[in-house]
C-alpha cells in the first residue's frame, strides 16, 4: 500500500532553534569561564557595529495552558514580581561588569510565561534598569508577548512609550471545545480588543500565534480561526504544529487523551487549509510556520535575504551576541550557547552569590559552525550551498541521505547547492536532519522531539 509523504516523513525531529540542538550539547567541555570568554569575544567583534540582543524570560502565569512547553511558574501571587525583576537586573549588572564598554542594544524581547502578568510599573522598572546601563541602537526593535486576557491598554501604552513597537498575542484556536481542552479560555473579543488597541497606539508589527493539531481541532475550527484572524489583519502570524511531548513536559499536557489529537493526514490537512487561506488573504510564507504581510519587516527581510532565526524565533535583524536573562533563558554568542538554571530558587541563590546563573552550555567546534550555517540557510532561505568555506567532509553522506527526499521532489540538488521546493517546505525539519551529524552519530535512546509534521 502506498503511503503519503506525510506518513513517510512524520518522524520525531528537532525544531532547529539552535544547532547543535540542546540534547546534543557537550556539557563536559563547557565551563563558566569558557562562556565568559566566548561572549566577551562576540561582544568585541559586534557591539559597535551591530549591537546586541537581550531575551528576558518572565516565567509567571496565573493558570496552566495545557499545550504549553515553556518554563513557567503558576501563581496568582503578584508579590513575586518585584523580587524577580530585581534578580534579572542583578544578572544584567553581572554581565555589564564583564563587558569592556557600554553595550548597544539592538533587540529586546520579553517572553514567558506571561510578560503581561507583570504590572506596568514593574515592567517600566525592568526596562529602565536595563537601559540605564546601555545605549539603544539607531534601528532598535523591542518586542513582547502579550496574553489577550490580561494585556491592558496601559500595558500597551507604557511599553510603547518605552520603545516597544512589536507585540505578539497567543491565539491558538477560537473553538470553545479546543480552548477548554487546552485550558485557554480566550474569547475572540479579547483578542480583537488588544489588537485594535495596539494599532491605535501605533505598534508597527502586531503578531498572532495560531496552532494546528490541537485536541478536538477540526477543519471547520481552523477555517473559523483564520477567518477571524483575517478580520483583524495582524501584520505577521506564527501558524505552527502543536508539539505533543508529554513525556518531557509532564502532566501539564495531559488534559486530554492521545485519541483526541488529529493525526498524520488529518493534521496535515489542517495546516494546508490554513496556509491556503492565509495566502489568499495576502500573507506570504516566511521560513518554517511563519507568515507575514508584504508591509511587515519580516517579509522585507526575507526578500532581502536578511532573515535570521535564533531562540527568539525569526527576526528581521541579526546580532552576533544574544544574552538571555531570567530563569531558563538561553544565550548565544555564535561560538557557544549557555542556558540558565530552570529553577527559580537556584536562580536567586546563584545571583545572591554574585554568580551568573548559567548551568549548562555548548562550545561550537568548526564542524558545528559550518553545519549551523547550512541549517540557518535552509530554515531562513529554503536553500543552501557550499564552497570551500562551507564544505565539510560528510557532504557526500548528506547528499546520499537526501536522495529519497530528492526522489520525492521535495528538494532539487545541483553540483554544490540544495533548494527546497514548494512541496518540500512542510518538510524543512526533515531536510535539516540530513545535515545534523550529532543526530546521525547518536540517535537518542528515548524520544526527545515532537513529530516533524
Amino acid at each position: 500500500m502506498k503511503i503519503s509523504l506525510t506518513q513517510k516523513y512524520n518522524v520525531p525531529g528537532p525544531r532547529y532553534t539552535s544547532y547543535p540542538t540542546v540534547p546534543y550539547w557537550n556539557e563536559s567541555d563547557f565551563t563558566d569561564q569558557k562562556w565568559i570568554a566566548s561572549f566577551q569575544k562576540a561582544f568585541l567583534e559586534s557591539n559597535s557595529q551591530n549591537g546586541i540582543s537581550l531575551y528576558i524570560h518572565l516565567p509567571f502565569c496565573e493558570s496552566m495552558c495545557t499545550f504549553c512547553g515553556c518554563n513557567k511558574r503558576i501563581t496568582k501571587n503578584h508579590s513575586v514580581e518585584e523580587t524577580y525583576i530585581n534578580a534579572v537586573l542583578k544578572e544584567w549588572d553581572l554581565y555589564c561588569q564583564l563587558l569592556p564598554e557600554k553595550p548597544i542594544i539592538k533587540e529586546i524581547h520579553l517572553g514567558g510565561g506571561t510578560p503581561t502578568f507583570f504590572s506596568i510599573q514593574n515592567l517600566e522598572f525592568l526596562i529602565n534598569g536595563i537601559l540605564s546601563k546601555a545605549n539603544k541602537a539607531d534601528n532598535y526593535e523591542f518586542s513582547f508577548e502579550g496574553h489577550p486576557n490580561n494585556t491592558t491598554y496601559e500595558h500597551l501604552k507604557k511599553l510603547y512609550d518605552l520603545g516597544f513597537r512589536r507585540v505578539s498575542f497567543g491565539v491558538q484556536d477560537y473553538a470553545e471545545k479546543v480552548q477548554k481542552a487546552i485550558h485557554r479560555i480566550q474569547p475572540f473579543h479579547n483578542v480583537a480588543k488588544v489588537t485594535f488597541w495596539a494599532k491605535e497606539i501605533g505598534y508597527t508589527s502586531i503578531g498572532h500565534d495560531i496552532i494546528f493539531g490541537l485536541p478536538f481541532q477540526t477543519i471547520e475550527n481552523v477555517i473559523d480561526t483564520i477567518e477571524k484572524t483575517n478580520s483583524l489583519k495582524p501584520d505577521r502570524l506564527a501558524f505552527y504544529s502543536y508539539a505533543h511531548v508529554p513525556w518531557i513536559k509532564g502532566n501539564g499536557q495531559r488534559g486530554f487523551n492521545d485519541e483526541n489529537l488529529p493525526k498524520d493526514a488529518e493534521k496535515r490537512k489542517l495546516y494546508e487549509t490554513g496556509k491556503q487561506m492565509l495566502s489568499k488573504n495576502g500573507y506570504h510564507e516566511i521560513g518554517m510556520d511563519h507568515f507575514a504581510l508584504a508591509s511587515d519587516s519580516l517579509y522585507k527581510a526575507t526578500t532581502n535575504k536578511e532573515l535570521h532565526r535564533n531562540f527568539m524565533g525569526y527576526s528581521a535583524s541579526k546580532t552576533q551576541l544574544m544574552i538571555g536573562l531570567g530563569v531558563s533563558s538561553i544565550s548565544d554568542s555564535w561560538y557557544s550557547f549557555a542556558q540558565n538554571t530552570k529553577s527559580i530558587e537556584e536562580y536567586y541563590q546563584l545571583l545572591e552569590e554574585n554568580k551568573l546563573p548559567v548551568v549548562k552550555g555548548h562550545i561550537l567546534n568548526d564542524e558545528d559552525l559550518i553545519i549551523r550555517k547550512h541549517i540557518l540557510n535552509l530554515t531562513c532561505e529554503f536553500e543552501t550551498s557550499w564552497n570551500n568555506e562551507l564544505y565539510f567532509k560528510e557532504i557526500p553522506a548528506v547528499l546520499e541521505h537526501l536522495k529519497e527526499i530528492e526522489k520525492d521532489q521535495l528538494i532539487t540538488v545541483e553540483e554544490n547547492k540544495i533548494k527546497i521546493t514548494a512541496a518540500g517546505r512542510p518538510f524543512v525539519r526533515n531536510i535539516c536532519m540530513a545535515f545534523d551529524l550529532h543526530l546521525k552519530r547518536k540517535s537518542p535512546e528515548t524520544n526527545l522531539f515532537s513529530m516533524t509534521v
